[in-house]
């Protein structure tokens, strides 16, 4: 029963690094631009907030396609380990 407990864990460990690699890429892009743009709000004195929603889009969509397939990489890669596990456990 310890073992499986073990290998458990280690799959939880694994699937939240897995998590933080896959949204880091994107939430520091929508971080670096909303804090430029608020900088330049600032330095304006435009306070419009809807002005934030559109860089931030595009910027999404660029990391989005560039990095992408190496997130997808990821997560299939994961999901593929999960899968041998649970066919290598035996009732």
């Amino acid at each position: 029963m310890g073992d499986i407990s073990i290998e458990l864990l280690a799959l939880a460990d694994r699937a939240l690094w897995v998590t933080a690699l896959v949204a880091a890429p994107v939430l520091l892009a929508a971080l670096g631009v909303g804090l430029l743009v608020g900088i330049i709000q600032a330095a304006t004195s435009v306070n419009e907030q809807t002005l934030t929603f559109v860089p931030k889009l595009a910027t999404i969509a660029l990391v989005l396609v560039l990095f992408g397939a190496g997130m997808m990489g990821l997560v299939s890669d994961f999901a593929r380990d999960i899968f041998d596990l649970i066919a290598g456990i035996k009732g």
